[in-house]
């Protein structure tokens, strides 16, 4: 029983990035869960109390995965520059991938403030992450850099998720050139 429950959510959950990437947080209701799953839309209910649990779960399960991705790359680039364009670089490489595009679909809608909470802790986290190698870059505020940065980040994804006119690869390669000509020290 335990193992089916825990086979319905996984569905419950995919089927949510789904939706998410698709269409966003207002293809996420549901009765668009229930039939993708297959499930009365009343089980869903049994699964989530709202839509916005869903969207914490999504966050607590993917958003982990995808800052172990920007973490690698980081980890695998020498010197802080290559670590600052490593951390760009991933994320805008993730925007492809349905788990990247729920939790954007997730952070631009309007949530419940728990969720709200951990989509920033999880962005905190990211922030973190690049804080050190931008102190190793000079930096007497690599906190404020960082947050900064990912801004530059968080822009560059808007814009290649709205299919923009310009190429993904441009709009990376001009991401990477602000960043690391705005976070030298």
């Amino acid at each position: 029983m335990a193992e089916h429950r825990s086979m319905q959510r996984a569905a419950l959950l995919d089927a949510a990035r789904s939706l998410l990437s698709e269409g966003g947080t207002e293809a996420l209701t549901f009765p668009a869960l229930a039939e993708r799953t297959g499930l009365a839309r009343s089980s869903v209910y049994e699964y989530f109390r709202s839509r916005a649990a869903v969207v914490e779960e999504l966050c607590e399960a993917d958003f982990p995965v995808w800052a172990a991705e920007v973490s690698s790359a980081m980890a695998a680039a020498e010197g802080p520059e290559g670590k600052v364009e490593a951390y760009v670089r991933r994320q805008l490489v993730l925007v492809g991938d349905r788990r990247h595009r729920a939790v954007v679909a997730i952070s631009a809608s309007e949530l419940d403030a728990g969720a709200r909470e951990k989509i920033r802790a999880a962005h905190g986290g990211l922030v973190t992450m690049i804080g050190e190698a931008l102190a190793a870059m000079g930096h007497a505020e690599p906190r404020l850099a960082a947050m900064l940065l990912q801004g530059v980040v968080d822009a560059a994804v808007r814009r290649i998720e709205l299919g923009a006119a310009e190429d993904p690869t441009a709009i990376t390669e001009a991401a990477v050139s602000m960043a690391l000509r705005g976070v030298r020290g």
